[in-house]
């Protein structure tokens, strides 16, 4: 990996931001859900505590995205709104330079019926109206040079409310400005669930609209969707765009945070900081992974020494990267088969397996990081019966639960597996023994019972450092 090029960090106060390589390319601040705008409020001091670490960086973000929830709302008194957005943007948003731009999406709390709505268009008048009928003010886009960024409203009233996005004026903008380098969207509601939390319309797109939304996404190649509204830090990635949902910008004491991104030709970077200063996420799309015709063929004899000198740290994390490749068998009962099994004592459930599972042969995997509790499962695609194969499976220990991947060969995009974990591969301790093909060397079995089955593996470790800033892998 290259390295990051970053301002000199004039004072131990300062933060340094990660900046465009080349000094081509943008950086950028997202923060959302701060449900503010109330003096002497708990939500008062801690979008405060998140306000004081961007405060810190340098150089100071060329532009901020806040994608909704800045004041409490909830409230049907039009004066209480106006007088909270007025708290929010002259009192606590009062350390912020005018000349720094700051894009608005709509939320919850913000644009929940028509009278919202029409406060969020006049005390934000500044942002651009150049979006959908019956819509100006509450979704638009900017071009700034090479990067395009588009507002979308993720619960406008003439849709249905929330849970809804216009998906057709989206195509169109997209189309009109395909010149542009970069492109991001930037949203309320995530598209895709985050930690196995669902509830349509509520929590998350509902769910034919969400599809029409990322295959809008997908045709006109957008980089990432930026959302918020689930008071967490979740990334994932759906056929090779990533979906970022940052929420914790005074609501959710348990993940005060901000993000602190760049974009340049080698894609983009972010770092997620909590309200100390420290990187307790980081992460540089797209991955950089040689051909995996060059990967190491992976054995039960040896295998672990792939991870030897792996550690953590705030700043580091951890790419492993498998390719599976054989015949499947034929049809047959549902029983688990084993790709991968990683174990450590016998006498107990392995830690650690990459397997099929039912008569659909759906590839899974299961970690137990912690003896004794139940095993926590990824679920990716299904294998065909009686055909060759080829699946790649990779971990980033950066990511969070997103972090467990799949894709089938080298040219095509990652995909996030599917789970309702809240952690993911950060939680791994790597097993000390490994069994190809069967589970746990044969004690418990649930062989493969497929033909000329075989694996390749490759590990990076990946490192960001405080001080400069330079990332290795």
């Amino acid at each position: 990996m290259e390295d990051l090029t970053i301002t000199p960090v004039p004072g131990l106060s300062d933060i340094p931001a990660i900046l465009p390589r080349n000094n081509e390319g943008h950086q950028f601040v997202c923060y959302a859900d701060s449900c503010s705008g109330v003096p002497g409020a708990p939500e008062e001091l801690a979008f405060a505590n998140v306000n004081a670490v961007i405060e810190r960086l340098r150089p100071q973000p060329q532009f901020i995205c806040f994608p909704g929830d800045q004041i409490i709302g909830l409230t049907n008194d039009e004066e209480v709104l106006r007088s909270q957005w007025q708290y929010w943007h002259e009192k606590e948003l009062a350390w912020l330079d005018k000349s720094t731009p700051l894009y608005h999406t709509t939320g919850n709390h913000t644009a929940y019926d028509v009278v919202s709505e029409k406060v969020f268009g006049e005390v934000l008048a500044h942002l651009p109206r150049n979006g959908p009928p019956g819509q100006e003010g509450l979704t638009y886009f900017v071009r700034r040079d090479d990067l395009l960024l588009v507002f979308v409203n993720t619960m406008w009233s003439g849709l249905g409310g929330e849970g809804h996005v216009e998906t057709k004026w989206l195509d169109q903008t997209l189309s009109s400005h395909a010149d542009a380098r970069f492109k991001l969207v930037i949203g309320h509601h995530p598209v895709h669930p985050v930690n196995g939390c669902s509830s349509p319309y509520a929590l998350e797109i509902e769910p034919e609209n969400g599809r029409e939304f990322w295959r809008v996404l997908l045709k006109h190649k957008v980089m990432a969707y930026v959302c918020s509204h689930l008071l967490t830090f979740d990334v994932q990635v759906h056929e090779g765009i990533l979906q970022i949902l940052t929420a914790g910008a005074g609501r959710a004491p348990r993940s005060l945070h901000c993000l602190q991104a760049t974009l340049d030709t080698h894609g983009l970077r972010y770092q997620a900081l909590d309200t100390d200063g420290r990187i307790r996420n980081w992460l540089e799309w797209p991955l950089s992974i040689p051909s995996s015709d060059t990967w190491k063929p992976f054995s039960s004899s040896g295998s672990s020494l792939v991870f030897a000198g792996i550690d953590g740290g705030d700043a580091t994390a951890n790419l492993v990267v498998w390719r599976f490749s054989g015949t499947s068998a034929t049809a047959g009962d549902g029983d688990a088969q084993t790709l991968l099994c990683g174990w450590d004592n016998l006498s107990k459930p392995a830690p650690f397996w990459i397997g099929l599972i039912g008569r659909e042969r759906r590839l899974c995997i299961l970690i137990s990081p912690a003896p004794g509790r139940s095993p926590v499962y990824w679920h990716g695609p299904m294998l065909q019966p009686d055909e060759s194969f080829e699946i790649q499976i990779a971990m980033h220990t950066g990511m969070g639960p997103g972090g467990m991947l799949w894709r089938w060969n080298d040219r095509e995009a990652w995909s996030s597996l599917a789970s309702a974990s809240s952690w993911g591969p950060e939680c791994i301790t790597w097993p000390s023994s490994w069994s190809v093909g069967h589970d746990q060397r044969g004690v418990t079995d649930r062989p493969f019972r497929g033909n000329d089955f075989d694996i390749a593996c490759h590990a990076q470790h990946l490192r960001l450092s405080h001080h400069n800033n330079e990332a290795s892998g």
